[in-house]
């Protein structure tokens, strides 16, 4: 029974003490909260140091930025102007080349005694009018030896003629003897006309004779095909042995110094590019690097599709570095020069496809959405949203703006 009693006290003893721990837990639990109420600030009451700037306007010369792709200054396809076997192809893909240089040669020994043979036969129609190798074309018929002749027997007979006509008259010299010097004078005068429509024909021969000479020249000269300009051999397709005929084309000489960038330009902005406006080129094999050159030639039509018209641009490429076909992206200055609004890049936050800046009145920032521009180095151009003189929160790195904040403006 002492036993029962004993434990029967502990019992007493030791639920007073739970209840008063209980009653003692949401005091404590109250006290934290309040404690944490007074000692900390919400968070839209948070005082957030920040930079405020103001929007600035200044003026600035457009820039239309533009794509396209680089192609030759000029490709030509060379071919082959006479019938023949190659004897030597000088030349490869890749190969530069000058203008004027032998880059294929035809075997010429039939063309060489072709030519030969035209020389022959234009010393024999020379020879005729009784001019050396070396003499030119026969100008004046009458500088002719056989027409000379012919006009010496004229000026005899004439002369007998006009002689045997006065004693005639005068009764003193027969009829038959003045008709027999007037016979010899007229045939004298038909020999002289003969003479000289023969020197005429023998004239025509000769020019003749001499353009053939020139053909069977300039043939002989085309056994030899040579490159049309300066540039890089980028197709080749003959090999030593292949028989060719006129027309077949051998290679392909590209010149890629300059290039030329052909670029779309959207339509709202044709007044803005006139000929000769600068451009700045950039390829992605030299991301660091940029290229400069002149509007050349403008298309006079625009793409109803895609409403933007064609540029053409000449881009220096004395480093041989750009290759045709590369996709170019291009920075074209244009006339265009106006008052725009900037504001620094860092004062933007972006948001579900929205651009907001915050703007600073009284100590608090208000949120306000803009339409975006340009970019100009750090500074972005605001078409929409804020106007000059604007005050505006540029938050430091990491730092997050919130509409209805209390700021402190720092230096």
């Amino acid at each position: 029974m002492e036993v029962k009693l004993e434990n029967r006290q502990t019992f007493f003893l030791i639920v007073p003490i739970s209840f008063l721990m209980l009653l003692s837990l949401p005091a404590c639990s109250s006290g934290k909260a309040s404690k944490t109420k007074v000692d900390g600030i919400s968070d839209p009451e948070r005082i957030v140091p920040v930079k405020v700037v103001a929007a600035e306007s200044r003026q600035v010369r457009r820039t239309v930025e533009a794509v396209g792709s680089l192609f030759p200054y000029d490709e030509t396809v060379v071919s082959s102007e006479v019938d023949g076997r190659a004897e030597n192809v000088l030349v490869d893909v890749g190969d530069q080349v000058t203008k004027g240089q032998t880059l294929v040669e035809i075997l010429s020994t039939e063309f060489k005694l072709t030519s030969e043979q035209q020389e022959a036969l234009l010393e024999g129609a020379k020879a005729k009018l009784g001019l050396t190798a070396s003499d030119g074309e026969v100008k004046d018929p009458a500088q002719a030896p056989s027409v000379k002749k012919a006009a010496a027997d004229l000026a005899n007979a004439e002369q007998k003629f006009k002689r045997s006509k006065a004693l005639f008259e005068q009764g003193i010299l027969a009829r038959q003897t003045y008709e027999e010097d007037e016979s010899t004078y007229k045939a004298a005068q038909a020999t002289y006309d003969l003479a000289v429509q023969d020197v005429k024909n023998l004239q025509a021969v000769l020019r003749q004779e001499l353009a053939m000479s020139d053909l069977a020249k300039k043939k002989l000269l085309d056994t030899k095909i040579l490159a049309p300009s300066d540039g890089y051999v980028k197709e080749r397709d003959i090999t030593i042995g292949q028989y060719v005929k006129v027309q077949t084309p051998v290679m392909i000489v590209v010149n890629v110094d300059p290039l030329r960038a052909r670029l779309k330009i959207p339509e709202k902005v044709a007044a803005w590019v006139p000929v000769g406006q600068p451009v700045t080129v950039s390829v992605e094999a030299y991301p660091d690097r940029t290229f400069s050159g002149k509007i050349w030639r403008i298309n006079p039509s625009v793409d109803p599709q895609t409403r933007t018209f064609d540029a053409e641009a000449l881009v220096e490429n004395h480093g041989r570095l750009l290759k045709p076909g590369f996709f170019a992206k291009a920075s074209i200055q244009s006339t265009k020069v106006e008052r725009v609004l900037f504001v620094p890049q860092r004062a933007l936050s972006y948001a579900y496809g929205i651009y907001k800046v915050y703007e600073v009145k009284e100590n608090k920032l208000k949120a306000i959405e803009v339409k975006l521009g340009d970019r100009v180095g750090q500074d972005v151009e605001v078409i929409e949203g804020i106007s000059q003189g604007d005050r505006l929160a540029l938050p430091a790195d990491g730092q997050e703006l919130k509409d209805g904040a209390s700021i402190e403006p720092t230096p």
